[in-house]
């Protein structure tokens, strides 16, 4: 993790999600670029659209000035002001760059509604291939110590495995490996019990503290969430299971109810179809 980009509508909302930018930054020795992105306006708007150019400078600058000395270097904070769509700006710059994650507010200044977690964060993380960790308005960020890591049923639960134990490393955190399902049905439980024995081979092997539980519950993102409270995690794994039964931009149900209601921050993992270099397959 080379460059934390951090999308900023400068709402007291957004800047939780620099807060914790800045959390990672220090812990990987990361650059961070916050992104503000205008909407395109029409000529005759063009003295207003340039007038927003200026506030958001002005803005950004202030940010710097009270934001910049709790970074572990003072120059290593720098902004971006784009034009477009705002989804599409924030990954553009995301991918522009060699290992590279999104760190965002899932509520900004556009009044999201309590249980929605906003249109353009749910663009970036459907459309993005990069890890984009999410916090809420009001969840707690702290130094990452224990990472609460569940295995469910699917086929490509293990794949947040590499990431996150590179995560978990470097902050020298725990994960809570939480087996769990909804399901009592022995062909689950059997193929959440093979899940969790690979992904543990996979830690040891790698030096990663961890820890198993297992748990059954009627919905998985509600008995996730349960755990990660008791424990009080500092960040939450997941893969973002997507959908593309309604739209591009569709999550799958457990993901968009972590999202939704997770008051800890919560890492967003896209699936792939291809075996993780260096770690057990994942296809099966």
């Amino acid at each position: 993790m080379k460059q934390i980009i951090v999308p900023i509508d400068f709402s007291e909302e957004s800047l939780n999600g620099l807060k914790l930018a800045i959390i990672f930054a220090n812990q990987f020795k990361a650059n961070i670029q916050m992104v503000y992105v205008q909407k395109p306006g029409s000529e005759i708007g063009r003295l207003d659209f340039q007038e927003e150019h200026k506030q958001a400078q002005g803005a950004f600058e202030k940010i710097i000035n009270d934001y910049s000395g709790t970074l572990y270097d003072p120059q290593r904070i720098e902004y971006h002001i784009k034009k477009g769509k705002i989804y599409q700006e924030v990954i553009n710059q995301a991918e522009a760059f060699d290992e590279s994650a999104i760190i965002l507010s899932t509520h900004g200044a556009s009044g999201f509604e309590e249980l929605f977690i906003g249109s353009n964060a749910l663009k970036i993380i459907s459309a993005s291939d990069l890890p984009v960790i999410t916090v809420r308005h009001g969840a707690a960020v702290r130094k990452i110590e224990n990472i609460v890591f569940p295995i469910d049923p699917s086929l490509v639960t293990r794949q947040k495995a590499p990431y996150t134990g590179f995560i978990a490393k470097t902050f020298g955190a725990e994960i809570q490996v939480l087996g769990v399902s909804s399901s009592s049905s022995p062909e689950a439980e059997n193929r959440v019990a093979a899940y969790t024995k690979q992904v543990c081979e996979y830690f040891t092997e790698h030096g990663i503290k961890h820890k198993v539980t297992n748990r059954l519950g009627k919905g998985i993102a509600n008995t996730v969430l349960e755990f990660a409270n008791e424990i009080r995690a500092d960040l939450v794994s997941i893969m973002t299971e997507q959908s593309d039964s309604l739209s591009d931009f569709f999550l799958g149900t457990n993901a968009q109810q972590m999202l939704s209601k997770s008051l800890i921050p919560v890492l967003n993992i896209t699936p792939k179809e291809v075996s993780v270099k260096g770690s057990f397959s994942t296809s099966g």
